[in-house]
């Protein structure tokens, strides 16, 4: 695949794309709207870069697996108020209208141009394309606002940031994590590698974000730890003083799901001179 330049080639620029208010950046500006296109979405796998038409191919595996892995961990770790998106069409410049395969963007709308807002962190994953090409869609990308652009290396299993200081990909430790206003908690840089670990860092960000089925599991085990922990007391307060305990009797205290009444068997199981007297109920 060709590298893409800033002069078009055999690509019309001046195709209808749906109006929107420009934004211009101190330096960087003018822009046309992020939704005015040059491509037709889901009509053709087009996209344009740097005015040269580029087909996006149809993923295979593993590039489609890593794919999905990443939307996966992506989605748990955004914190409210944000979109996730795939494959996001984003008119970045004059002359190119592609996506990034998953990005973060606040959700509303924009108040400086009336549209929505651009994407804040945006990840490419890389199998078979150019590296080139990938590169320029960096640079274009951060030209046009998006504070942070990452690689996913499959062949290499390897993350990299782009450096817009040093103008190249910078490697991250596999050991390191990713920090940004848009993700609920740092995500670890081996998550987006190891699907085990990919896992793990899902339900840390969904406890992190107070979600209520994890949260309420949460509960319910520490109130069963706590029954059995009540239960197991009792018992070994009969034990300690010689009472005897039927069997019958031992499993009626085991099976004892309600905390209060487990403590007033423990108060009683102290003072009293039979299993009978601790377990008798008003």
């Amino acid at each position: 695949m060709p590298f893409m330049g800033d002069n078009p080639s055999g690509y019309d620029l001046k195709a209808p794309g749906r109006s929107g208010s420009s934004l211009r950046l101190p330096g960087r500006g003018p822009f046309p709207g992020l939704d005015d296109r040059l491509v037709e979405p889901e009509v053709t796998r087009d996209e344009v870069v740097g005015g040269h038409r580029v087909v996006a191919f149809p993923a295979e595996e593993p590039h489609a697996t890593q794919h999905t892995e990443l939307d996966y961990v992506l989605r748990a770790h955004r914190v409210p108020g944000y979109h996730g998106a795939t494959d996001l069409l984003t008119r970045h410049d004059e002359k190119s209208d592609f996506a990034s395969d998953t990005c973060l963007y606040k959700q509303g709308v924009d108040p400086e141009t009336g549209g929505r807002y651009l994407e804040e962190i945006a990840f490419e994953v890389v199998a078979e394309q150019n590296r080139r090409l990938v590169t320029e869609k960096a640079v274009r990308m951060y030209r046009r606002g998006v504070r942070r652009i990452f690689t996913i290396w499959v062949k290499d299993q390897q993350v990299c940031e782009w450096s817009p200081e040093s103008h190249r990909w910078r490697p991250l430790d596999c050991d390191s994590q990713i920090e940004d206003p848009c993700l609920v908690r740092p995500l670890a840089v081996a998550a987006l590698l190891d699907a085990a670990l990919a896992d793990d860092a899902v339900a840390e960000a969904l406890i992190a974000k107070g979600n209520p089925v994890i949260l309420g599991r949460e509960a319910k085990a520490r109130s069963e730890g706590r029954v059995e922990a009540g239960a197991e007391a009792i018992l070994k307060v009969l034990a300690a003083r010689s009472i005897t305990v039927s069997e019958a009797q031992r499993q009626e205290i085991l099976q004892c799901a309600d905390p209060a009444r487990l403590d007033r068997w423990l108060l009683r199981s102290a003072v009293v001179s039979s299993t009978g007297e601790v377990m008798s109920e008003p």
